[in-house]
């Protein structure tokens, strides 16, 4: 799939990194490179090769095991009603890898080490800069490179404000529409027209087949919002999560290689009755599945309380947090509420 025939995707060599390119030829005879999100592009049912894998591999940090066996309600209601889920992944599969025992593997914490890694060579070359530049501003906690050791097939790349501007596209399939198939066209038309990341926002059926398809061909990070998959494994019932459900679902989601997650950590149980001469209320869904939670039991977000655990969980995989702003404004203006992000969130480093 090309935007253009007079664009082409160029691999650029930098030593042992290729760096992919769009050449864009010009009437006049002459050329110019520019940043390309494009991928080499994939047989859906095959996937992409693993760019990243001996890279992750030489570091020696990580290891390989066996994982959580797949459940039905992994895929949702329908999978479980239907005794199977559909379209099973047909590709080669790879049994999870996370650090070993003692072990960061975040490119923050190499960064801080002072370890300029191939992913931050690449990123570099990407962006026109200096290697440097990337690792000081990874080091510093201003840019992440969002790069899952579980999802190999990614093209590194970085977001801070020392970089170039990117663009994020949202996918996804619902209770009403979509397949497998059209997901993993949608992430293919959104990648081709220059979305830097994708998020899959599925909440209909299969939804942990669509997210491996999805995966697996995507040369971009790719993020989620677990609560929307942990909310279908209780059957749409908000006051029947527990931290045990969703627990299970990030590490669910960390095995399969998604690289950056929607956390609705700031949803707190005393800022809620805040929201009730609002307009439009709640208008965030993940946060108002936690608000109802948390009215339900008259409990404390249980994202808040284990924050620290979901820090150890993303350091052993190198997952990126989004901090979920839950109780933004849906409408203005709008009684002030104080600000919603936990004041004890910090990074994994």
């Amino acid at each position: 799939m090309t935007v253009h025939p007079a664009h082409t995707r160029v691999l650029v060599d930098h030593g042992h990194i290729q760096v992919p390119v769009t050449r864009v030829a010009l009437t006049n005879g002459e050329t110019f490179d520019r940043y390309c999100t494009a991928g080499p592009g994939s047989d859906p049912e095959v996937g992409l090769p693993p760019l990243r894998a001996a890279w992750i591999e030489a570091r020696g940090d990580t290891t390989t095991y066996t994982g959580r066996e797949a459940q039905l309600h992994d895929n949702g209601r329908s999978a479980v009603r239907r005794g199977a889920a559909r379209e099973e992944w047909r590709g080669t599969r790879t049994p999870p890898r996370r650090a070993v025992d003692g072990a960061t593997v975040t490119q923050m914490h190499y960064a801080r080490a002072g370890i300029t890694t191939a992913e931050m060579q690449y990123v570099a070359r990407r962006e026109g800069c200096d290697v440097e530049l990337v690792r000081s501003e990874v080091a510093a906690g201003r840019a992440i490179i969002p790069a899952n050791v579980n999802h190999p097939e990614a093209e590194p790349m970085v977001i801070g404000k020392a970089f170039l501007v990117k663009i994020n596209a949202n996918i996804g399939n619902s209770a009403v529409t979509s397949s497998i198939a059209e997901e993993v066209d949608k992430l293919t038309w959104a990648v081709t027209w220059g979305a830097d990341t994708v998020m899959d926002l599925s909440t209909g059926d299969d939804i942990h087949t669509t997210r491996e398809w999805i995966l697996r061909n995507s040369p971009v990070p790719i993020g989620t919002v677990p609560i929307y998959q942990a909310l279908e494994k209780v059957d749409g019932e908000a006051d029947k999560l527990t931290w045990e459900v969703f627990r299970d679902t990030v590490i669910e989601q960390c095995e399969q290689g998604v690289d950056y997650m929607t956390i609705h950590a700031g949803v707190l149980l005393r800022h809620v009755p805040l929201t009730a001469e609002r307009v439009t209320g709640i208008v965030s869904r993940g946060g108002s599945i936690m608000a109802g939670w948390c009215l339900a039991h008259h409990e404390e977000n249980f994202l808040y309380t284990h924050f620290d655990e979901l820090c150890e969980i993303f350091a052993a995989y190198d997952v990126s947090f989004s901090l979920g702003d839950g109780l933004r404004p849906g409408t203005w203006p709008t009684p002030t509420t104080p600000p919603s992000s936990p004041s004890s969130a910090r990074w994994p480093s």
